[in-house]
């Protein structure tokens, strides 16, 4: 062996290792990747791979979700506007008992007006879907179940119990969007000082 080739051989091999350390720390962070999404998405991570047919194509299509739902303005509700969705949500609820028909469309309208209300836009409902999906992800196969009824319901094919269950359904996501702007708190070891009347 020559003794110039050695520094070639050399070169080569450390080109090499690092080629397999760059390999090994992409696929390490595509790895921590997923599992941050499937952490994030819980069981929409897999309706998404199912739905699309890879995990790469999954993956693409629900950091597009976060990146669009990052944009918006998602804003958390004062207690007036609380208490005034609570009080639809109370009537809706009233008039399921006393007569169903209808009242899955009211539900679904409600949802939306309270969607619209936190700034997610009321786009098409795939597209609202997947907006919810990205901070909440548990309760968006409510809304999917939901919805499936709503359309059976239009055409006239659900029965009461269907309807329950939409309304069901319906309740779960509005309980999760009905978030309250939590009050606001002095720091620890500050007293809050007296504010005049106007």
């Amino acid at each position: 062996m020559d003794t110039l080739d050695t520094p070639v051989w050399i070169a080569i091999a450390v080109i090499l290792l690092l080629a397999v350390l760059a390999a090994a720390a992409w696929f390490a962070w595509r790895r921590k990747q997923s599992a941050g999404l499937q952490q994030r998405f819980g069981p929409e991570y897999g309706r998404a791979v199912h739905d699309l047919g890879s995990k790469a194509k999954a993956e693409s299509e629900l950091k597009a979700r976060r990146a669009r739902v990052d944009a918006l303005r998602i804003v958390v509700l004062t207690p007036a506007e609380t208490t005034r969705f609570r009080q639809a949500w109370a009537a809706v609820q009233a008039r399921f008992v006393d007569n169903p028909q209808g009242v899955v469309m009211q539900a679904d309208a409600l949802v939306r007006e309270l969607m619209t209300a936190r700034g997610y836009p009321v786009a098409d409902f795939e597209q609202r879907a997947g907006d919810i999906s990205v901070d909440h992800p548990l309760v968006v196969s409510h809304y999917r179940a939901a919805q499936a009824i709503a359309l059976r319901d239009r055409r006239g094919e659900a029965n009461t119990e269907d309807q329950r269950q939409a309304v069901v359904h319906y309740r779960a996501l509005f309980d999760e969007l009905l978030e309250v702007a939590p009050p606001a708190r002095a720091p620890v070891g500050v007293v809050p000082q007296m504010q005049a009347r106007a």
